[in-house]
């Protein structure tokens, strides 16, 4: 199986972006690309090749659920585990991001120093089903 390696984080609040860049390249030796949007975050997608795509829920615009949306129609999430992250997490909710396609979901405030490995397992978790 390959090695997790490159994420897409998309969050629309500068000092989470900054925390998880931090928690995943220093701390958890990955490459990842942040963006600002929704829209940045699909643009950046097939350039930048994500193993994993880490996606705020709440944000202006196009929020994570049409982001998960539009991600489905380019037709990345057969080949990309997509996690949710989200301060507000009611069982229901978690139910329903499932629902949408997210392979998982991360509450926030998230902690810097186990993100990775987090995120690597759901990457495991999520070939082991492949």
């Amino acid at each position: 199986m390959k090695q997790l390696e490159r994420i897409l984080h998309i969050e629309d609040d500068a000092s989470i972006r900054e925390i998880a860049r931090v928690a995943l390249e220093v701390v958890g030796g990955l490459t990842i690309k942040t963006c600002a949007s929704g829209s940045a975050g699909l643009a950046a997608v097939e350039q930048f090749r994500p193993d994993l795509i880490l996606l705020d829920v709440m944000m202006p615009g196009m929020d994570g659920p049409d982001t998960l949306r539009q991600l489905e129609q380019m037709r990345v999430l057969e080949t990309c585990p997509l996690v949710f992250m989200t301060a507000k997490i009611q069982p229901d909710e978690l139910e329903e991001y499932k629902r949408m396609g997210a392979t998982a979901v991360i509450v926030k405030p998230f902690d810097p120093m186990s993100l990775s490995d987090q995120l690597r397992e759901v990457w495991e978790a999520w070939h082991g089903q492949g």
